[in-house]
């Protein structure tokens, strides 16, 4: 199970994201609790960066982060141990650029670079229900999104009108957000300002732009891609045995979107 993991893992590692480089002026972290098994899920942790200015806001993964970083400085490529570059993936690949109007995503599948677009039209209802988060005085916001009920809290102590992954357009940033059966659970637990530009926001710059809907999922897809482990593994039982376990994976997974809308 530890080597299809690994194998796994690897073949989503994400370098770029479509809007370019990004000028920084704050970054808020956050920690994810998620369970992406629908039958014997494993609770499993992991840490994203939302690096933010006025206008826009840059959401990645922290380790993809620091792995992207050595990579623009040539500290970090193809050719290092994979045990190098083990840990610098996620099981969150997708780079995610908010606007206003727009969400970029950018991530790699199959060995190749894509890109989608999608309109920023998320819709929230704002409850007159308050709690404290550290030292933030939070309200509570409800919206449906991508086949799940999401409940958020935002203070508008910190006026920007970001979160983390794609959740945006509430008077304040959000400080905690999770779907009503809590398999994704996300608290920010840093804040801080900052200034500087963020260039490994841009390492290919020529990724595929598709719709959407073509690369829907791909995650469960590419668990039952038998050239995963043929080009890897040489014994045909171990071959076997992990397309079968990966099978069953496939068969329970639970993505963080559930449906395009």
């Amino acid at each position: 199970m530890k080597i299809y993991y690994s194998l796994f893992f690897f073949f989503f590692i994400i370098i770029i994201k479509s809007q370019g480089g990004f000028n920084v002026v704050y970054e808020a972290d956050y920690k994810l609790i998620y369970k992406n098994q629908t039958k014997n899920a494993i609770v499993q942790d992991a840490a994203f960066a939302l690096l933010m200015n006025e206008k826009e806001s840059y959401y990645k993964n922290i380790n993809q982060y620091v792995g992207d970083s050595l990579r623009l400085e040539k500290k970090l490529h193809e050719n290092s141990p994979i045990d190098e570059q083990m840990k610098y993936i996620s099981d969150f690949p997708e780079n995610i650029g908010t606007t206003t109007g727009k969400i970029y995503v950018t991530f790699k599948t199959s060995n190749e670079y894509f890109k989608y677009e999608e309109t920023n039209d998320i819709k929230w209802q704002l409850l007159n229900e308050f709690k404290t988060i550290g030292k933030y005085k939070c309200q509570k916001a409800i919206t449906k999104k991508y086949g799940r009920t999401w409940i958020a809290y935002f203070t508008k102590e910190i006026p920007l009108p970001f979160g983390p992954y794609k959740f945006s357009k509430l008077p304040g940033l959000i400080l905690e957000v999770f779907d009503d059966k809590d398999d994704y659970h996300f608290t920010m637990y840093n804040f801080r300002k900052r200034k500087y530009y963020c260039s490994s926001a841009n390492l290919h710059p020529n990724a595929k732009l598709v719709g959407k809907e073509k690369i829907f999922d791909y995650q469960r897809k590419e668990l039952t891609n038998p050239t995963l482990y043929n080009k890897f593994i040489e014994d045909p039982e171990e071959r076997r045995n992990l397309l079968k376990k990966a099978e069953n994976r496939a068969k329970n997974y639970n993505p963080i979107e559930l449906n395009i809308y």
